[in-house]
Order: C-alpha cells, then structure tokens, then sequence
C-alpha cells in the first residue's frame, strides 16, 4: 500500500469517525443501554481471563520484562516469628511493548503533529501527557464483547508472523460464526499468536507479526465498534505501508479514536466460544487509575 492512498484511507476514516463521542472517541458508542443490553448476553456466569500472564523474564519478544521481587519478609526469621507480619512486593514494567497485554489510550499515537481529533501532540510531554490520557476509561469499559477467530476460519491453528487479516476475513468470519458485529461492540481479533508461542517458543515481533491490514479497518469503521482489542497488537508487521509504521494503531488511535487492546491471550475464550457455537459475550476491562498515563496493563474478562 503506498503512503498516499493510506493517507486518503486515513482521511476517509477521521472524517467517518466525525467525533464520535466527544474526547471519549468511539467509546461515545457505549451508550448505558448498550451496556445493559451487554448483560443479557451472558449465558453460563463463566469468567474468562483475556489477558496474558506477565513475564519478568527477557525473551526475544520481551528485553525488557516486568521486574518483581520481594520487599517483605525482609528475612525468613519473619515468617515463623510469633505476631503479625506482612508480605509485600513491588512490580515495575513498560506499559507499552510486545508482550504484555495492555490498553493503548488516544494519547498514545501521535501523527503529523496530532492526537485523536486535532488535538496538538505538544499536550504529551516528557513529565506526562495532559490530553486524551487513560483517565477517560477511569470508568472501566463495559459492553459486548465479540471474537472473530480468523485462524479457526481458515482452518490453522494460527496465522504465521507477516499474515495480513483483511476486511473481507473479518466478514467471513462473522457469516461463519453466525455473529453480527455492531455499534458499541468490543471486537476481538484473533490471530493466534499466543499458541504458536507456546508451541515454537517466543520470537521478535517487532520484525514479523500477523495483524491487521490497514484497509480492514474500515470494517469497525462501518460496524460503529468502540474498542478493538487482539492477541497480537492489532497491527501486521512488517508494515504493509510504504514509509508508516504501524498504520492500523494510526487509523485506529489517531484517525478513529478506537481504544486498542494489544498482545491479549484469547485461547481460553476461542475454545470456550467454539465449544458453545457463540461468540458473543459480556466484557469488562478495567485499566489502572493513571491519570495522565498513555496506557495500562489490564486483565479484560469475558463474561459467558
């Protein structure tokens, strides 16, 4: 795809996007009786994790992992002595990065000196970002949630790093899995990421990835969806723009005002919604309150 036409692709988009939704961009679809209509999809009660375990050591896909360690007990003496005593323990981590799953907030993608809606990409600083930041979800995301799963589709148990997902992938899954995308939905893309991981072992996805292609995203554009969300970062790598990278967070994030849910763990919920013909559901995401922060870790759960 060269430059140009993703450039007219992301006019098309901001202009469709129209401000929807004020600062809260596409989450502006998530009316209350949208969410209540959410609930009536849970069917079972069961809870499923969609988030990833965090990792604290280094890999190919994470140089730089989370560090935990221990600040309490300070020695062993401390837990057979008699009394009260605490364990407690510290976390340290990048927010954004190939292996956690976390939330990208409309302050985390600047583009041609912009954020989301024309707002000047000078508000993010290096102290903090003043606009558009992740205190907009301090609320929580609550709605209905659906996975299209596109290796399933395809009859793979996963697409291999480079392999781009198309509009058209998305509305054959859909027919396949007798599910309707619509306003306020939170779609979840799987690529199957996290089971080739686990099955060849971690590599660098900075240099290969499957994902998105930059024109499938005029679907959520159509459909009205309010969060995207997928188990690789939304984003096909290497780019299949000409001089941009990571075109699908541009069009999401700064042309589409679209929260983007990245590197999540959606095996558990593939093979739950398989094993029930539905792939809808009840979901609920909530990020940390960080006030003037560009993203979070965060542990969506999918109520069946």
């Amino acid at each position: 795809m060269s430059e140009a036409a993703f450039r007219a692709l992301y006019r098309r988009l901001r202009e469709q996007a129209g401000g929807t939704g004020g600062d809260r961009g596409a989450l502006g679809r998530l009316t209350p009786e949208r969410v209540v209509a959410a609930v009536g999809e849970v069917r079972t009660g069961r809870t499923v994790s969609l988030a990833a375990p965090i990792e604290t050591e280094p890999g190919p896909d994470n140089p730089q992992p989370a560090s935990h360690r221990m600040i309490a007990p300070t020695d062993q003496k401390e837990t057979t002595a008699p009394g009260l005593h605490f364990a407690r323990d510290r976390f340290a981590m990048n927010v954004h990065g190939d292996a956690d799953s976390h939330l990208d907030a409309l302050c985390h993608v600047m583009f041609d000196g912009e954020l989301y809606g024309g707002v000047p990409a000078s508000t993010v600083t290096p102290d903090h970002a003043d606009a558009l930041t992740l205190d907009l979800v301090r609320d929580g995301i609550v709605g209905r949630g659906v996975l299209l799963d596109i290796p399933r589709l395809r009859g793979v148990p996963w697409l291999e790093p480079g392999a781009q997902v198309s509009a058209e992938d998305l509305e054959a899954a859909e027919a396949a899995q007798g599910v309707t995308v619509g306003p306020g939905d939170l779609l979840f893309v799987r690529v199957g990421h996290r089971s080739r991981r686990r099955s060849l072992g971690a590599w660098d996805p900075a240099e290969a990835r499957a994902g998105l292609h930059p024109e499938a995203m005029r679907f959520p554009a159509e459909r009205g969806v309010a969060v995207l969300g997928s188990d690789g970062n939304n984003d096909a790598g290497p780019s299949a723009v000409t001089g941009v990278d990571y075109p699908v967070h541009v069009l999401a994030v700064n042309a589409m005002g679209l929260h983007l849910l990245d590197w999540l763990d959606l095996e558990e919920l593939a093979e739950a919604c398989a094993g029930s013909a539905r792939s809808r559901f009840l979901c609920v995401v909530a990020p940390l309150r960080l006030p003037s922060a560009t993203g979070s870790p965060v542990n969506p759960i999918a109520v069946l």
